[in-house]
């Protein structure tokens, strides 16, 4: 079986090192599990993968600068853009209707 390694607490995390994007999968206002969740880089460039959790959660380690999240599910699909700088940078992502 193949996944994201264990992802530990948000008190594992340490934002005066490190550039952590993180968030949540929602529709409806529903946490989405299983939403494929792939993190592209300024030129669109895929970067990485991770599959959110039973509670819609997703986290990536990266460089500070501007990213795009992109959540592929059976319940919709999403897309948020941003800039993160280092520590933690919460990108919620919703979902529509696909």
């Amino acid at each position: 079986m193949c996944g994201a390694p264990q992802q530990g607490s948000d008190s594992d995390l340490d934002g005066s090192t490190e550039t952590v994007i993180q968030g949540v999968v929602t529709t409806a206002g529903e946490p989405v599990p299983s939403a494929y969740v792939r993190l592209l880089d300024a030129t669109g460039e895929f970067t990485a993968e991770v599959v959110s959790s039973e509670t819609g959660r997703f986290r990536f380690f990266a460089a500070p600068g501007d990213w795009t999240l992109r959540a592929l599910s059976p319940r919709g699909n999403g897309e948020v853009s941003f800039t993160a700088d280092q520590g933690v940078t919460d990108a919620p992502l919703a979902l529509s209707s696909s």
